[in-house]
């Protein structure tokens, strides 16, 4: 099934994509590969590995596409970092985000239920 809406859900460890329709939904979960590898650490400190990031955030954009109209919400900092990452390197994706709010940890249902309520809104806004 093809979806003209998706919320995309973000934090440093996993991505949550909700494709949204007026009755239906489809999710994915994409995850960090810093979630799960161990990098050597400096003087207990982790490493930043830019690389991973650059990597993990391509692949929530790959998993957006054909998607007409994007939610970006998050509880921190990497809706962000995502936003930067498209303005540098997926650039098709753009256009799409047409939102971009803070929200914590919201249960999946609530999160459907927001993204319908903001699409809504923002279709009648047309």
């Amino acid at each position: 099934m093809t979806y003209r809406h998706a919320v995309l859900w973000i934090d440093q460890h996993e991505a949550k994509i909700f494709h949204v329709g007026d009755d239906t939904f489809d999710a994915a979960i994409i995850e960090s590969q810093h979630r799960h590898v161990r990098r050597h650490s400096d003087a207990t400190r982790e490493r930043a590995h830019p690389a991973d990031a650059q990597h993990y955030y391509h692949e929530v954009a790959r998993a957006l596409e054909g998607v007409a109209e994007i939610l970006v919400v998050g509880p921190g900092a990497a809706k962000l970092e995502f936003i930067k990452h498209v303005h540098k390197h997926d650039r098709g994706l753009e256009p799409k985000i047409i939102g971009v709010e803070t929200v914590d940890h919201p249960t999946d249902g609530q999160l459907v239920a927001h993204a319908r309520h903001y699409f809504r809104a923002a279709d009648r806004m047309r």
